[in-house]
């Protein structure tokens, strides 16, 4: 079956799923596509390689409503994103929302109680690092009890730079929240607590207090530090180490082949996030694909994109605060938990 797929926000992410749906993953047409930016949006469907140019609609809610579009990825800026995942829910057709699922924990609600009233999953947030095979292989190792109980987790983001409209909020927001629910998947478990600590300031950091170092405390006990460097220059560095009872499990460094000459070893460091997790991205949409040509969602879910932005909130009130803030957090709902799992759906 090939899913007919309609594109809500068609700039930098969004036209880079539009390549991905259109040239290298099978088993779906993007058929239309809208944006703020009408041009943009029209620029990019007569851009789309193969047979008729998809549609151009002027609204979201319009694309949502085309009975010739079967699923709907929403790539728009995040405050829209509430509204845009509400009518698919409504609609009943599968959506993929890329992070945040919503700008707050009320909304994040509404789109919970919204799809546990349809009665089955529909949604799928974009935390792609969950299928990241270098991740995927980190979780294997600890599920199958090869280090013992997990006991810490160290996560480490740099990024080379941002761009000028990155705000002192997004270092939590839009950055750590990539390791905070890769936490709450890779622990099995919710964050229980978060606090921020800010070190000596990077002097190429201008008005962001970069570094940060983020502290969670989870609810089985274990205690995760995510150490977020948004302006390091040498490169997009992501690391990842688990420490259990017998042993320990990290991600591996993702050179194919380390040089050794003139006293010293080298490898490379990738420039940006397309280049580090390109092949996360593709595992992603072929699983939100499979699921959405049966009528359904995988991979994280509505749920889990609530507990991104609780925790997300928790430590942004702690980084403006300098105190150690709970994470309060409503009961799971049974839609969320598959039979045989744990707490942190996958």
């Amino acid at each position: 079956m090939t899913v007919n797929v309609g594109v809500i926000g068609v700039g930098m992410i969004g036209q880079d799923h539009v390549r991905r749906l259109t040239t290298v993953l099978p088993g779906s047409a993007v058929v239309a596509v809208t944006d703020s930016d009408a041009e943009r949006a029209r620029s990019v469907a007569v851009s789309v390689p193969g047979g008729a140019a998809p549609r151009v609609f002027a609204t979201g809610q319009e694309l949502i409503a085309d009975e010739a579009v079967h699923a709907v990825v929403v790539a728009s800026w995040g405050p829209t994103h509430e509204e845009y995942v509400l009518a698919c829910v409504a609609a009943g057709k599968p959506v993929f929302c890329e992070k945040p699922l919503a700008t707050t924990q009320d909304a994040c609600l509404r789109i919970l109680d919204a799809e546990a009233a349809h009665g089955r999953r529909l949604v799928q947030v974009g935390f792609m690092r969950r299928f990241d095979p270098a991740y995927r292989a980190l979780k294997e190792t600890v599920d199958g009890g090869a280090i013992g109980a997990p006991l810490l987790f160290h996560s480490v983001h740099r990024n080379p730079s941002v761009p000028p409209h990155y705000t002192a909020d997004m270092a939590i927001s839009d950055t750590a929240v990539h390791d905070i629910d890769v936490a709450r998947w890779l622990l099995d478990d919710e964050v229980a607590a978060a606090t921020v600590l800010k070190p000596r300031r990077n002097s190429r950091a201008g008005a962001l207090q970069d570094p940060l170092v983020v502290l969670l405390e989870m609810q089985g006990g274990a205690v995760v530090d995510v150490e977020v460097s948004v302006t390091i220059a040498y490169g997009y560095d992501i690391r990842g180490e688990v420490v259990g009872e017998t042993g320990t499990a990290a991600l591996a460094e993702g050179n194919t082949v380390v040089v050794k000459r003139e006293g010293a070893f080298s490898g490379r460091v990738p420039p940006g996030w397309r280049e580090r997790f390109l092949r996360a991205y593709d595992l992603e949409f072929e699983a939100w694909l499979a699921a959405a040509a049966q009528g359904s969602a995988a991979g994280p879910s509505a749920w889990d994109g609530y507990a991104a932005t609780a925790v997300s909130d928790a430590a942004l009130e702690a980084l403006r605060t300098g105190t150690r803030q709970t994470v309060s957090m409503r009961e799971r709902p049974g839609l969320y938990t598959p039979p045989g799992q744990g707490r942190a759906t996958t």
